[in-house]
């Protein structure tokens, strides 16, 4: 039998690796807390840049971020430049009301005739507001004798309240007082008139000289029924005429009654 040769056997191809690849999740509400903390770190630096330009802001700027969140209705917001005139007054209430009339003291001390006028201007912190009263003498300082005109003096001190009265957003109420005496004439001109005119002069000066249109509340004139010094009713100091600055959150209707003057032994905020 003739011989056959074997056939080659072929080699087998290995065969290639299999690669198991094991991808790690973490949960899904865990992939965000970074970004909670880095929130957080964003907030505490804001604050800190927020308390380090306060730091360095002017005194109106305290006050008035202060007064915010003392009373986040708005009535210690900072007043803007159209109905006030200015862009840096507030809007006072009760805490502010001494350093008003400190402020108003040191401006009538510009006034060259202060010092002959000085005994006869008194300023006090009461429950209506900022009362500036002004006391006349025996002669006649603040008007002229007898009449609702106002004197030199009178004018020059009413300009300079007007002015920096009219910085405020606060209401004015102007009141007038006489003494006991009967008023000199035909009868039919008395004390009532009197007081009322001198008040109604004094309004419309100021309201010429700074006082805006609508400041002005109220003008009383009350003749001898609220005498300042009652031991002595003919006492020249029971003629007089008040000006009160009322706080910014006081009742807004006009027709509420006034609320009595303070005592005589009552703490003065400021004395020229």
């Amino acid at each position: 039998m003739p011989y056959e040769p074997e056939e080659p056997r072929s080699t087998p191809q290995p065969q290639p690796p299999i690669i198991i690849k094991k991808v790690s999740r973490h949960s899904g509400h865990h992939g965000g807390a970074w970004k909670v903390a880095y929130a957080d770190f964003v907030t505490a630096m804001m604050a800190l840049f927020i308390v380090l330009w306060l730091l360095n802001t002017s005194a109106e700027v305290k006050k008035a971020v202060a007064g915010y969140f003392q009373d986040p209705t708005g009535k210690g917001r900072q007043v803007g430049s159209g109905e006030a005139g200015t862009g840096d007054t507030l809007a006072l209430a009760r805490d502010d009301m001494s350093q008003l009339g400190q402020k108003l003291a040191q401006a009538m001390k510009e006034i060259p005739e202060f010092q002959q006028m000085k005994d006869q201007v008194q300023i006090t912190v009461t429950g209506e507001g900022l009362r500036i009263e002004l006391l006349e003498t025996e002669r006649g300082m603040f008007f002229e004798s007898g009449s609702p005109k106002p004197s030199q003096s009178g004018q020059e001190l009413l300009v300079t309240l007007a002015r920096e009265l009219g910085k405020l957003p606060n209401r004015i109420l102007v009141e007038g007082h006489t003494d006991a005496r009967p008023f000199a004439g035909d009868g039919v001109y008395s004390n009532w008139e009197l007081s009322g005119d001198r008040a109604n002069a004094a309004r419309r000066l100021m309201q010429s000289s700074g006082l805006r249109a609508d400041q002005v509340a109220q003008v009383r004139g009350f003749a001898d029924q609220k005498l300042r010094t009652p031991e002595d009713p003919t006492d020249a100091a029971n003629r007089r005429v008040s000006i009160i600055v009322r706080y910014q959150n006081a009742p807004a209707g006009d027709e509420a009654e006034a609320p009595p003057e303070p005592p005589a032994v009552e703490k003065k905020a400021a004395t020229p």
